[in-house]
């Protein structure tokens, strides 16, 4: 199986538009899609083209630019007015994850300071800083690789000969940035240096990002890996089946709660039960820093119910098709996160370090 990256988000050649890896078809097929309009940004984050916490914050700066090109003719003020509009348009779109909200109150930030400027301007501007955005996370992507790394060596040290074994939830890798990821740059780095790792990957209801996504990465880059139901890591660990967790985080507070996709708390739960080591890898950029308690204050996004009620796969004859796993009366509630209080945590892998899961020691990292 080849490894090359395509990559989730670039530019056209022409510079002119923005494409994406649509994710919703992965991993029966490879399919690009084309952005040109907000409203096209727009529908890439809600109907979930791409996902994940970092790309979703790049679609959204990059939208943001988009709006700005479909403003060519407004004077200075009024197409400050329609960006700050576009912007709520676009933070409105997924509540949950902070990193969307950040880069485009990054764009809006740069754009006020510029002071009165007109449209071509402004859009030159809200490009090269989605393009600033992009490359820092890039760079931030590779450094949580780095100190993750060294908790993996830790654990291979310990017992010499044996197969360092990860657990994760949903999916937290390149798919889910610009490059590299969070949760799974560490154990591509690791991999990367010739340590033994293997992967448990869940499969991530109801969406199966895990199964779909995560699964797909690792054997593009020939990392061993084996899908496992998402109710079976607590079996895992009370048979030290598993070695420590890592997930990613859509929003995390100043004293360390943290919202991931759902199924995530119960993860923690067992692994702190089981002495079994979970870590949170993510970007400065998703902390929080206004919010204190993540069960009140996180907003939580429900989704359609109808994506709990129907599965999306791979039928016998080769074709891509949705089947109903329940009855055609039954109704169903579909949250798509769920917070981790900052106790379960072990500690937080950042492109600045590993911090425990305390408020004194998250606002020192953030300093």
């Amino acid at each position: 199986m080849k490894n090359e990256w395509l990559g989730t988000i670039w530019l056209t050649p022409d510079n002119q538009a923005v494409q994406i890896l649509d994710q919703r078809h992965l991993p029966h097929r490879i399919e690009v899609m084309t952005l040109r309009t907000l409203d096209d940004a727009c529908l890439a984050i809600t109907d979930m083209l791409v996902r994940g916490a970092g790309l979703i914050g790049n679609t959204a700066a990059y939208g943001l630019w988009l709006a700005a090109r479909q403003q060519a003719d407004l004077p200075p003020q009024a197409f400050v007015d329609a960006m700050r509009a576009a912007a709520d348009r676009l933070k409105a779109t997924r509540p949950t994850a902070s990193n969307l909200a950040w880069a485009v109150e990054r764009q809006i930030a740069a754009l006020s300071a510029a002071g009165p400027v007109d449209a071509a301007t402004g859009a030159a501007l809200l490009r090269r800083v989605a393009d600033e955005l992009a490359a820092s996370e890039r760079e931030a992507g590779r450094c949580i690789g780095e100190y993750g790394k060294t908790l993996i060596e830790e654990l291979a040290a310990r017992r010499p000969g044996h197969v360092v074994n990860i657990l994760t939830h949903c999916n937290a890798g390149k798919l889910a940035f610009v490059d590299y990821g969070s949760a799974l740059a560490p154990v591509y780095a690791a991999h990367a240096a010739g340590l033994p790792v293997h992967v448990w990957v869940d499969e991530t209801r109801p969406r199966n990002q895990g199964a779909q996504l995560t699964a797909w990465e690792l054997a593009r880059h020939h990392v061993p890996h084996t899908l496992i139901s998402d109710n079976a890591g607590g079996h895992l660990m009370q048979h030290s089946l598993t070695d420590m967790v890592i997930v990613g985080a859509d929003r995390v507070t100043r004293r360390g709660d943290t919202a991931n996709k759902i199924g995530t708390y119960l993860k923690a739960l067992a692994a702190y039960d089981n002495n079994v080591p979970f870590y949170v890898a993510l970007p400065v950029s998703t902390f929080d820093p206004e919010l204190d308690d993540g069960v009140a204050e996180i907003p939580i996004e429900e989704r359609d119910g109808e994506e709990v009620r129907w599965v999306n796969g791979l039928t016998a004859d080769g074709q891509i098709g949705s089947v109903r796993i329940c009855p055609a009366e039954t109704p169903a509630r579909n949250w798509a996160f769920d917070v981790t209080p900052a106790r379960l945590i072990t500690g937080f892998i950042c492109e600045r370090g590993i911090c425990r899961a305390t408020e004194v020691a998250i606002l020192e990292m953030l300093r």
